[in-house]
């Protein structure tokens, strides 16, 4: 009976193919040129993108910085006052600021248009005969489209054929509950969305089980969608802790400066009785307290960390996930794939209490062959699947097969259930019918008889002991429709058990050794049995854990879960949805978690999960569309890579903020206490933007491109609570710029007791500029030593670029006149670099009693 099944089985494949052949031929799709022209004609297959930022946009961004407004005030002030350099200046300053502001936010927005082009979605169609990925923007009117379990749907679409599919339109309808869908003629008339049965797919909508051949009809603001509101395009995920809590400092410490300037242009307005030269003095302040440096921080660091991370095959979704990075504690990962290379190989077979290895150009005997031909008769002819692939490829390699019977068809299918991981088929040649079951050992020996079970499972347990992927089959001959709703209540036999290796990728260890070196649990889950998942874990250097199973999980509450959870490194026989529950779990426990998923089901863990990671090679649409992260490559060393470079980001922003925080201190310290002591004013609007010309690139570009600190991966994760920038750390920031500000003070003021007033001001203002770059030079690495052994090239040019600006502030004359400057003798530009080595020696002398603390 066998024999004839799986001669029919061959017949079938056959007819098949000669199915699929037929279908190609009635759905050859457009042609290349075609699909060019409809393209060119129709426009792209995408609603209109308002998050893309023209210079025109960021020119009238930067136009509307408080920044911006009062240095234009400051060049309007200086007319009156019959001092026309000084508002040319100013205005070519505001020129060269705006022209700076464009070069960044350029550089953001070129890094962020990268990023949308790599995660824009892309759908398969039929051309020329051929299917190929294009990108979804692509597709154009009467395209074929090929859609499967986890896609989205590109375009509004009628659909051709179809096996079982269900879509998700709850996006269009608000309906939760995925609706069928049946075929229909390429003219059918348009039906508005919702209502099962229906022989329509709409753009945006999921597809969550099944397959389907569509014809497109409509596409981007002509689609359902493009209707409903292109207004979606328009809508910004909300802004992370990190962006809600800088905004409040920057705006806190803007309205105190406002408040502080008003109150001296009023001091020395009433004292002078020159109420423009007191406004200019309240103007310096106001630039000199701004902190206008944080939104630049929280908008190039991200955008650029993100784009760096692409080119590593990391695609970061959503920008925030970047400060998240830094402080998970638990990786939660697949085995298959991920840690495994996904690509199994047939190794052993299992039957009638004996075990048999698989060679390569061996024929098999007759009970081995028909295991192996169930085996493949319980699979989908053309699936993707790493599994069934490589039965049908073993079962290819076998020689002399017989001669094909007359074909048998598939009449029915019970497909993968989260409560049933087994695929069951049911054959008919018109006389006979019988199903071929393969699943899990549990699966497949529960619906055996009983005195089948116990030896089926001691050898799939020792199977998996080897490391190997262990698959139960069985048959049921001798069956006759109507068939029943449950498979398992067919009567099976069970044949034996099919042994796969999928061996672990080589960088593996190292990967995961780097993880605990800095601090991060990774813990394996998989559906695989305990043991193969044991076998894993060892040679990827998880051994030391305890293992939980899903019929575990399955009893124990979320505290009990939260709980079971300490000290496992292995989760196995885990059902999708259980995956929710390890999240919540452990997060529960303080955990910040990365779970990485794949399929429709793991899409709520990576929603829960602090940080979503889908997988691009093999990974559906709806799991890239809920995480945060997609590893293009699908390997954990790139989420361990990620998970680096996330730490570098956090650190770099820290250094750039903290370092802003301190150079703001002495610059507005320099402008607000000569007035108030009756001293010359040092500061006025064309000196605040000289510091800025130093501050803005030093803390978008040269803190940017700072390499990672020695030991960053030694480290142990960072708080969930801990903020870039603190009441601490930027405590410690203030303190280190008054440091900087009374010494800087001492120094003007000693200058002023033996030097004319323009020299005075020229000395105090270049130790003003030696102690900024000091304070750069600061934050840097783990100590001065460490900063000039690391090479930052960005961070040497602006360095030489302040210098050079000094000396010409200082010995140009057209230069010193515009900053009311007279050239101090050397001995006196050798006390301006005395007062920034002594402000180094005591800020590293805090930094060593703080590391001794």
């Amino acid at each position: 009976m066998m024999d004839k099944n799986i001669a029919a089985m061959d017949v079938n494949d056959a007819a098949a193919d000669r199915r699929d052949a037929a279908t190609r031929h009635r759905h050859d799709g457009l042609s290349g040129a075609e699909a060019a022209r409809r393209l060119a004609a129709d426009g792209p297959n995408a609603l209109p993108d308002r998050t893309r930022r023209g210079w025109r946009i960021i020119l009238g961004e930067a136009a509307r910085e408080p920044m911006f407004l009062l240095l234009l005030g400051a060049a309007l002030l200086y007319l009156p006052l019959g001092e026309p350099r000084e508002s040319i200046f100013l205005l070519l300053m505001v020129v060269l600021m705006v022209g700076l502001a464009l070069f960044q936010e350029g550089r953001t927005e070129r890094a962020l248009q990268a990023l949308r082009d790599l995660s824009a979605p892309t759908a398969t169609v039929v051309r020329d005969g051929r299917r190929e990925r294009v990108p979804a923007p692509d597709i154009v009117r009467g395209d074929i489209v090929v859609l499967t379990e986890g896609d989205r749907v590109p375009a509004d679409a009628v659909v051709v054929e179809t096996s079982g599919m269900l879509a998700d339109e709850s996006l269009l309808t608000g309906e939760s509950v995925p609706v069928g869908k049946r075929a229909g003629a390429p003219d059918t008339p348009p039906v508005q969305p919702g209502g099962a049965d229906l022989p329509w797919v709409f753009a945006g909508t999921l597809v969550v089980q099944g397959d389907a051949l569509v014809q497109v009809v409509a596409t981007g603001e002509h689609s359902e969608l493009g209707r409903i509101g292109a207004a979606l395009g328009a809508i910004r995920p909300p802004s992370g802790r990190l962006q809600r809590e800088t905004h409040i400092l920057a705006r806190r410490l803007a309205m105190l400066g406002l408040t502080v300037s008003l109150l001296l242009v009023l001091l020395l307005g009433w004292r002078s009785g020159d109420w423009l030269q007191a406004l200019l003095a309240g103007v310096a302040l106001s630039m000199s307290v701004m902190p206008a440096e944080f939104p630049v921080i929280l908008t190039v660091f991200p955008a650029i960390g993100a784009w760096r991370l692409a080119r590593n095959r990391v695609l970061t979704r959503r920008l925030a996930a970047i400060e998240v990075l830094g402080s998970t504690s638990i990786l939660c990962v697949d085995k298959t794939g991920t840690l495994t290379e996904n690509r199994m190989a047939l190794r052993r077979l299992w039957h009638a209490g004996a075990g048999h290895d698989v060679t390569a150009g061996v024929a098999l005997a007759p009970a081995l062959r028909e295991l192996l031909e169930a085996a493949v008769r319980a699979s989908r002819p053309h699936s993707a699947d790493p599994i069934e692939e490589a039965l049908r490829q073993a079962l290819a390699a076998q020689p002399g097969r017989p001669a094909p019977d007359p074909p048998a068809d598939m009449v029915r299918e019970y497909g993968l259930m989260a409560h049933r991981p087994a695929m069951i088929r049911i054959w008919s040649d018109g006389r006979t019918s019988f199903a071929a079951a393969k699943g899990s050992p549990e699966t497949i020996a529960a619906m055996c008889p009983d005195g089948e079970r116990a030896p089926v499972l001691a050898a799939a347990a020792d199977m998996a002991r080897a490391g190997l992927r262990v698959l139960a089959v069985a048959e049921a001959c001798g069956i006759a429709p109507p068939w029943p709703d449950d498979p398992a209540a067919l009567p099976y036999r069970l044949l034996g058990l099919v042994g796969l290796a999928d061996p672990l990728r080589a960088d593996i260890p190292d990967a995961v050794a780097e993880c605990r070196g800095a601090g991060v649990r990774v813990l394996m889950v998989t559906g695989d049995h305990p043991e193969t998942a044991r076998a894993i874990a060892r040679q990827a250097g998880l051994a030391d854990g305890a293992t939980v199973t899903g019929p575990e999980i399955a009893c124990l509450d979320e505290d009990g879960l939260a709980a079971r959870l300490d000290g496992v490194s292995v989760c196995a026989r885990i059902v999708p949805g259980q995956k929710l529950a390890i999240v919540r779990a452990l997060q529960r426990r303080g955990a910040v978690v990365a779970m990485t998923g794949d399929g429709v089901n793991d899409a709520p863990a990576l929603r829960a999960a602090d940080v979503g990671v889908a997988m691009g090679r093999r990974g559906t649409d709806v799991a890239r569309e809920a995480a945060e992260l997609t590893l293009l490559d699908d390997r954990f060393p790139s989420l361990v890579l990620a998970l680096r470079a996330g730490r570098r980001i956090f650190s770099n922003m820290r250094k750039s903020m903290r370092y802003v925080a301190a150079a703001h201190v002495p610059i507005t310290v320099l402008a607000l206490l000569p007035p108030l002591l009756g001293w010359p004013v040092l500061l006025y609007p064309p000196h605040i933007v000289f510091l800025e010309l130093v501050i803005d690139p030093a803390c978008s570009l040269a803190f940017e491109n700072e390499p990672e600190e020695p030991g960053l991966m030694r480290r142990p994760p960072r708080p969930r609570d801990e903020s870039v920038l603190d009441r601490r750390a930027l405590l410690a920031a203030l303190l280190r710029g008054l440091w900087a500000a009374l010494l800087l003070a001492a120094c003007y003021g000693w200058a002023l007791v033996r030097l004319p007033a323009e020299q005075a001001g020229a000395t105090a203002f270049a130790a003003l500029i030696l102690c900024n770059l000091g304070l750069l030079l600061h934050q840097r690495q783990g100590g001065i030593g460490a900063a000039l052994r690391t090479a930052n090239p960005v961070f040497a040019a602006i360095g030489l670029g302040a210098l050079a600006l000094l000396a010409a502030a200082l010995w140009w004359p057209a230069v010193a006149d515009l900053f009311r400057f007279a050239p101090p003798p050397a001995s006196w530009l050798g006390l301006s670099l005395l007062t920034a080595v002594v402000m180094l020696l005591g800020l590293e002398a805090t930094r060593g009693a703080g590391a001794r603390r």
